[in-house]
């Protein structure tokens, strides 16, 4: 049984465009095989901005952790546990001011940690998450595929590659906010369809 977990950042919970897509691809891959899904909306149970004090109690030993340092230092455990516990990862990815959403951004600042899902080597860094596939299903209200300014694409793929996911696809929806808006998350929506048939 497959195992998946599903991550949303839209600021319109179930109404924005890259939770339909989540959604659209959630269906299709229940239709298709037996899988566990694990939902979790990074906007409605927002994740607060890393600060130094949490940092610190991932540094501090178990053993020795303040009763505080423990509640922090459980924040990235769970979510790290998480991620290892699943073999598919779904990202349903907006398109905020060329950018990710803040709180998806807190939540890589927070299973992103040295030693536990990467380390350095004399030959620099190695990703230590393994044996997961990712599939990136991004909605924007323009058209920046492939452009200069996608920069979105680029940070995805080299943020999910340090820490050891490699294996990222995107999908996108693109012009949301242009004429040809529909049309557009219909193709989007043929290609998920295309995507998990062949998984």
């Amino acid at each position: 049984m497959k195992k998946v977990l599903v991550l949303n950042s839209s600021l319109n919970g179930e109404n924005g465009n890259s939770t339909k897509l989540t959604n659209t691809f959630v269906s299709q891959l229940t239709e298709k095989d037996q899988v566990t899904i694990t939902q979790r909306d990074l906007s409605s149970n927002a994740i607060a901005h890393l600060t130094q004090t949490e940092m610190a109690a991932w540094m501090t030993d178990a053993n020795e952790r303040s009763d505080e340092q423990k509640a922090l230092a459980a924040i990235s455990d769970e979510l790290i546990g998480e991620l290892n516990d699943n073999d598919l990862i779904v990202i349903g990815m907006p398109m905020y001011n060329f950018g990710i959403p803040s709180t998806f951004k807190a939540w890589i600042d927070r299973i992103a940690r040295a030693g536990i899902t990467f380390k350095y080597t004399e030959q620099g860094a190695v990703g230590l998450v393994e044996n997961k596939k990712v599939v990136v299903l991004a909605a924007r209200g323009g058209v920046y595929q492939g452009s200069d300014i996608d920069t979105q694409t680029k940070y995805l793929k080299d943020v999910l590659g340090f820490v050891g996911m490699t294996d990222v696809d995107f999908i996108y929806a693109e012009g949301l906010a242009m004429p040809g808006a529909e049309q557009s998350l219909e193709a989007a929506q043929e290609n998920i369809k295309k995507f998990v048939a062949a998984l």
